[in-house]
């Protein structure tokens, strides 16, 4: 098995990268011009679908808001147009993805494959290659934060670190594949990096962590919450040293929790399916966009560009560093607002607020008489690995009852409905919940949450006393 890495690339580009932290915004804006035409370029001599939207255009002086917004769906319905290679095929791709054996393998010997989750009607399957995951690899080891930075000027690569990944481990997911990459690139860490199942009981995580006492964590703010919650109660037999967050809107409470219940620091990070390495947190607390390989545009309901400082309806995304598969103005369907004050850290990329995933930790009743809480990142992969549902709002009515939205109907509803809540209650079971309803509400509309993605998981309102 061949694992997708170019060394010299990553030199290359790591050099770059260090260059352009302290670049000015001209600077930064030469960047991103030179790679959006060389973008444009291979995509219209390498993609039929790209070669329609950009015929007769002059790449050199397009500009990118000239171009028309584009959405996963359109993008998946025309997969085989819309790659560059013409070996890459959508239906054998599916293949791979299904087969959990091979997360983490290299796909015709050169690319990385991943999944992204069902949040936008219909799962994506994204490919990279190692000129893209360089560029990924560089920013993730140069411009994520840390405030021990001398050790990591002796340590670049983490060799002293154990880090334990507590996420979904069930698919192709991108967190996922690439810590198994990480195994395979270097053999030493195979044995100081650890994957977690977030769908393992919480008692279990508990256990295996205490088991494995990692000095960095990597996972989602809800369950770092979780944490430290253990910790408080004495459960939890270490101390990490960092926790990296991502995946979920990561909140001041939530941070100050963690940091002073678990004595350490946290790392907040910004990325998705589409470019992995969105945003970073610098040193300041602040959330830094690497706009020099990847474009943001905030717009509002009509597509049209938001002035700084003020939220977006949602955000364009171009990927400068993926030419396999060209993403030029995708609707990421996030909302972010773009501050125009450069940041006191002394860079010159953009600061960034991102209003991310907010789904709630469900707390429900458990079979022993004392709570269970559970994640929502957990919930949303039963129903979606398990049930084969993306399109869902699942709310708590009380510690024993879970109502589940659809907004399909008829017959095929209710086999839907019989598998969701089979999964639902046996993966309740199984974290020592006491026994659930599942309420089914068939022909809804699923309600959106203020990013404009649907917020799928709803914790019961408890009514404030006056």
């Amino acid at each position: 098995m061949i694992a997708v890495f170019d060394p010299l690339r990553l030199g290359a580009v790591a050099l770059d990268v260090v260059a352009a932290g302290r670049a000015t915004a001209g600077a930064l804006a030469a960047r991103q011009q030179v790679r959006l035409t060389r973008l444009l370029d291979v995509a219209v001599r390498g993609s039929p679908l790209y070669r329609e939207r950009l015929k007769g255009k002059a790449l050199g002086d397009l500009a990118l808001g000239a171009l028309p917004k584009v959405s996963k769906n359109e993008l998946m319905a025309r997969f085989d147009d819309w790659v560059t290679d013409p070996q890459l095929k959508l239906a054998e791709l599916r293949t791979f993805v299904a087969d959990p054996q091979r997360i983490g393998d290299s796909y015709l010997d050169k690319y990385l494959i991943w999944e992204s989750s069902g949040t936008s009607n219909q799962p994506g399957v994204f490919v990279q290659d190692a000129q893209a995951m360089a560029v990924y690899d560089a920013l993730e080891a140069l411009r994520r934060s840390t405030p021990r930075a001398l050790q990591r000027w002796f340590d670049p690569l983490l060799m002293a670190e154990r880090i334990a990944f507590v996420g979904a481990t069930s698919g192709h997911f991108a967190s996922f594949v690439s810590m198994q990459r990480m195994r395979q690139l270097n053999p030493w860490m195979a044995q100081n990096v650890r994957c977690f199942s977030i769908l393992d009981s919480m008692s279990a995580l508990v256990d295996k962590l205490n088991a494995f006492a990692p000095t960095v964590i990597a996972t989602y703010p809800t369950f770092a919450a979780v944490l430290a919650d253990a910790a408080c109660s004495g459960a939890l037999h270490f101390l990490p040293k960092e926790v990296w967050t991502g995946g979920e809107t990561l909140s001041v409470a939530v941070r100050r929790r963690v940091e002073q219940a678990l004595g350490c620091s946290v790392r907040n990070s910004y990325g998705a399916s589409e470019f992995m390495s969105i945003g970073w947190e610098c040193s300041f607390g602040r959330m830094h966009a690497n706009t020099d390989w990847v474009i943001l545009e905030p717009v509002d309901e009509r597509g049209l560009p938001m002035p700084a400082d003020q939220p977006s309806y949602s955000t364009l995304l171009t990927n400068l560093a993926n030419h396999v598969q060209p993403l030029i103005r995708y609707d990421l369907g996030d909302q972010i607002t773009v501050h125009h004050e450069r940041c006191e850290c002394g860079s010159s990329l953009p600061v960034i607020e991102v209003q991310g995933r907010r789904d709630d930790p469900l707390v429900m009743a458990g079979s022993n008489g004392r709570p269970v809480t559970l994640l929502p990142l957990a919930l949303t992969t039963v129903l979606e690995d398990e049930a084969g549902v993306f399109d869902f709002h699942l709310r708590q009515r009380d510690d024993h009852t879970l109502v589940l939205r659809l907004q399909m109907h008829g017959p095929q509803a209710a086999s839907v409905v019989t598998r969701c809540r089979a999964v639902l209650q046996d993966f309740a079971a199984a974290q020592g919940v006491a026994p659930i309803r599942v309420i089914a509400e068939l022909g809804q509309v699923v309600p959106k949450g203020r990013s404009g993605k649907a917020q799928r998981v709803v914790a019961r309102q408890i009514p404030k006393r006056h």
